[in-house]
């Protein structure tokens, strides 16, 4: 797919990285010549541009790429201004970054197709990390409802899958069972891979690194997680 990255700080210059290494064709924009200079060799192509001047802007393919992306979040004003040219432009895929409730609220009222809070979503998943003490990852369906994908307690290691009963203690849905295999590289190096369990035979016994995925009320994984 084809990208354009506006606003190359940390946050854009690690998507642009990133994507770009995943075999994306990324193009960025950014008023600074240094954070330009950092990514010209990683990236399609880089443009040293201020993105609130509509005839800078008019530089980039904006209509000939999958999805443009504001990644500007300190300067609220700019990043407002750079959708709002973008709008006008009748570019159709654009995501923004927000950086509070505030500049959300803003950037909602452009009806863009999708609104990124990387802050809020680190901040809440290391209050995740620090309330759960498990490695997992977590993605927000509604503002109460989550799919949760965490390595299983040791307490689980040994029992039958459907003795777990998730769903009729927690309330919490099992969507998938990923067992730990241990593979070697090339070079001979051991590293772990999980692979999905598309059919879980009712005998199948939970082993040590499998990873379960499951889809519930914050609520409930919070109650399930003290249980344990």
């Amino acid at each position: 797919m084809k990208y354009i990255i506006i606003g190359l700080g940390n946050y854009g210059h690690v998507l642009a990285e990133e994507l770009s290494a995943l075999g994306h064709e990324v193009i960025g924009a950014d008023v600074s010549v240094g954070r330009v200079d950092s990514l010209k060799e990683k990236i399609a192509t880089a443009f040293v541009i201020d993105a609130t001047d509509e005839q800078a802007l008019s530089v980039l393919p904006l209509n000939s790429v999958d999805v443009v992306i504001v990644a500007i979040g300190e300067n609220f004003g700019a990043s407002i201004r750079v959708v709002a040219l973008l709008k006008q432009k009748k570019v159709q895929h654009i995501y923004a970054r927000a950086i509070d409730a505030v500049h959300r609220s803003v950037l909602e009222a452009f009806e863009l197709e999708r609104i990124l809070t990387p802050e809020e979503d680190a901040a809440r998943g290391l209050v995740q990390l620090l309330e759960f003490g498990a490695d997992m990852e977590t993605f927000r369906v509604a503002p109460d409802y989550y799919v949760v994908k965490f390595t299983v307690p040791d307490k689980f290691i040994g029992y039958y899958a459907n003795e777990l009963n998730l769903d009729k203690e927690f309330g919490l849905k099992m969507l998938a069972l990923k067992r730990a295999e241990t593979l070697k590289n090339c070079l001979g190096v051991s590293y772990v891979e999980h692979n999905v369990l598309n059919e879980l035979p009712e005998n199948d016994q939970i082993q040590a690194g499998d990873q379960l995925v499951c889809y519930g009320r914050y609520k409930d994984f919070q109650k399930f997680w003290k249980a344990l």
